[in-house]
Formats: C-alpha cells, structure tokens, sequence
C-alpha cells in the first residue's frame, strides 16, 4: 500500500510517500481502505519528535480516517451498529491514518453520519472524540444548581477542536464563547454559532466573558494553550467552575492562585487520548453514535472542512496547519 511516513523529525518536508505492507489486524481490528484521512496537530507534533507513539501503535502519522470495511473480525460486542464489509465508515485510530489501509479497533469505528461524504467523515474521529470526553465526560458541561445551561469558553475557536466545541456546545443548548487570533477569525466564531468570538490579540477574554455573563464568569474552559493563560482562565470561571486542558501550545508551566480554587471551588483537569484503552474510547463512541451523530442528520451541527490536499502532498497540508491561518480541518485525500 502507498503510506506517508515520517522520514526522521523535522521540518514539513520530512514527510515522504512510502510503500508499505498492509496492516496485520489483530484481534478485534478491521482493515478500511482509506478514502480520506484527517490532519490533525498532534500529527505535527510527533513529526518534530514532541508526540511519542504508544506501544504497539503503527509509526506512521494519523489519528483519524474514513473509508470502507474490507476485512475484519465483525461478529461480537463490539459490532454495535451492525457494520459489514463494505460499510463506509470513520475511525479514530492510535496511529496509520497516513495510508491507503489502516487497522482500526472495531469499537472504535463509526457509521459515516448520515448525508457525509468521506472527506467530511475523516475530519471527525479526532475532533469529537476529543471534544466529547474533555468537556461533556471529564468538565461536565450541563446544567447549573438553578437548571440554567452552563457556559463554555472554547480558547482557539476555528482550529479543528474549536469548530467542533463550538457547534456541539451551542446545538446543546449552551452559550459559548470562543478566542482566535484576528477579527476575522472571531466572526468565523461567531458564524459557527458562538455568542461572542474574542480576538486574543487586541481584547481580554477575562474582561470580555465576565461583562457577557454579568460578571458571574464561564462554567468551562477548553484549553489548547496551557502556560500564562491558566491563571487568567481561572480569573474567568464562575464559581464550581472547570477548566479542561487538551493541549500546552502556550507552554507547560503556569502559576495558579490555589486559594482562589479553594474559596471558588475550581478543577483544572487536563488528558491526553491517544494512550487511552480501546475501552474508554468504545463508551465515547457510544457517546458519539447516540447523542451527535443524530445532530448531523438534523443538520445541527456540520464539519467544517477548510482545504483537502493529496496525501502525496501531505508536507504541504502540515505546512498549511503551522500557519495557523485555516479555519476547520485539513484533510488528505487518497
């Protein structure tokens, strides 16, 4: 099969078209043949050497993919939905996204939402999983004591994170906030849904949230950036609120006042979904099937896809994301 590997850490043009064999499956998996695969950050971090790949994960790059069934153990438990050979399908994966096959853990494979293409279905797995398990399964984003909705703050609202948060937050019935870099940016935000896109450049997102919640603060804040902006998240939490932390753009290290978690009741939480067994990711499946995908088909929610590339040019896809300048998902196409 034709595959893009990682040929030593580096720079964008370190990844080069390959031919490998096809995956083994091991107990449990199914072979798709790859239609179109997902580009996400975490793929440019283990191409500069900052993102280890799990044991017994494959070392091509690649969390996500869409495609068909072509092979596989599909009887037992794990086949929920009644999947086939030949079931077009999106998969969240520990690594071999970049590939025109890839094993994937049959518990970890959904149905294609209902009216989406491959390409739209690729840019899924990665996002929602993530999305899904840190502000609904670890955050709690739901319902104050008085059964008003909770607000949610998003931090990088047109990454591929943001546009999910976004969309899933507001189709649940939630305000939502969400920061970016440039004016233009925050509207994309708020056309998504947001209530206020705040650009992180020129305005206070502490300042900004607290005027637009009469001074109570958000309930959550998903956070992709980590570093000096813990403690102004913590600044701008209303009272038992949380903070979700996904990814440490921003830097590792941060000065918290813990008397302010104390007298406010505060968690910061943070995790990592790669390493997580097939298990925990079987129930955010579940989670997924039941309660989003149905929001596809009602035309709730909807994958932004900002630009497709050939999986040949897939350097040219990671140069594009370390810009910082798309608004959505880059996909590759095979």
């Amino acid at each position: 099969m034709k595959a893009i590997e990682i040929t030593q850490y580096g720079a964008p043009d370190v990844l080069k078209p390959t031919e490998r064999p096809r995956p083994e499956l091991k107990p449990g998996e199914v072979l798709i043949k790859v239609t179109a695969s997902g580009v996400n950050r975490p793929d440019v971090l283990q191409r500069i050497g900052q993102y280890p790949v799990p044991p017994g994960a494959s070392d091509l790059p690649g969390l996500e993919v869409a495609g068909e069934i072509v092979d596989g153990a599909l009887d037992g438990p794990d086949n929920r939905w009644g999947l086939k050979v030949g079931s077009r399908v999106c998969a969240l994966v520990q690594g071999g996204g970049y590939a025109e096959y890839c094993a994937a853990p049959l518990a970890q494979v959904l149905p294609v939402p209902q009216g989406l293409s491959d390409v739209e279905a690729a840019s899924l797995p990665e996002t929602f999983f993530t999305v899904w398990s840190n502000v609904f399964d670890r955050a709690h984003l739901g319902e104050t004591e008085s059964g008003e909705k909770e607000t949610l703050l998003v931090q990088g609202g047109t990454s591929g994170i943001g546009v999910t948060a976004i969309q899933l937050g507001v189709a649940l019935g939630h305000r939502v906030f969400a920061t970016a870099g440039s004016d233009e940016k925050a509207r994309a935000c708020e056309a998504l849904g947001a209530e206020r896109g705040i650009n992180y450049k020129t305005e206070d997102f502490v300042a900004v949230t607290k005027a637009l919640t009469s001074d109570r603060g958000v309930d959550v804040v998903l956070d992709m950036v980590g570093g000096d902006y813990l403690p102004r998240e913590v600044q701008a939490l209303a009272f038992d609120g949380r903070i979700a932390i996904i990814a440490l753009l921003g830097g590792s290290k941060a000065t918290l006042d813990m008397g302010a978690l104390l007298r406010r009741r505060l968690t910061v939480t943070g995790s990592t979904l790669r390493p997580r067994s097939v298990a925990f990711k079987a129930a955010i499946a579940q989670s997924l099937h039941d309660k989003v995908w149905p929001l596809f088909a009602a035309g709730k929610i909807r994958p932004v896809i900002y630009q497709t590339f050939p999986a040949e040019q897939a350097d040219k896809a990671h140069a594009l994301m370390e810009t910082s300048t798309h608004v959505g998902k880059i996909v590759l196409t095979w």
